[in-house]
């Protein structure tokens, strides 16, 4: 892969939205406090996002700037149904309700 394939700028911007959709869709940390929460909202939000800028961007993308779009929309979007399909009371590995509250 050239570098030219793939600007720089591009690749930061569409992991800066993937990191963010991750966090929201509680597969990861929150990178300010350490915990995990869902907000599958704002996760629904950001993928929006990433698909308006496929959209927008649409002829002005390398092949391999449009596949890394493609597969990362498509990744989250597959962890995103996976996560809106969970009972709302499905608790987090630390013991704790999705959304922060704390389990009993």
């Amino acid at each position: 892969m050239e570098p030219k394939d793939l600007n720089q700028h591009l690749f930061s911007l569409i992991s800066m939205f993937a990191s963010a959709c991750w966090q929201q869709l509680g597969k990861m940390p929150s990178q300010i406090d350490g915990k995990i929460n869902k907000d599958l909202k704002a996760a629904q939000a950001t993928i929006e996002m990433l698909g308006m800028l496929k959209e927008k961007m649409k002829g002005n993308l390398t092949k391999v700037e449009e596949k890394l779009l493609e597969d990362t929309i498509s990744n989250l979007q597959m962890n995103y149904a996976d996560e809106a399909a969970k009972p709302a009371e499905e608790k987090t590995a630390e013991g704790q309700k999705v959304g922060g509250a704390e389990a009993q």
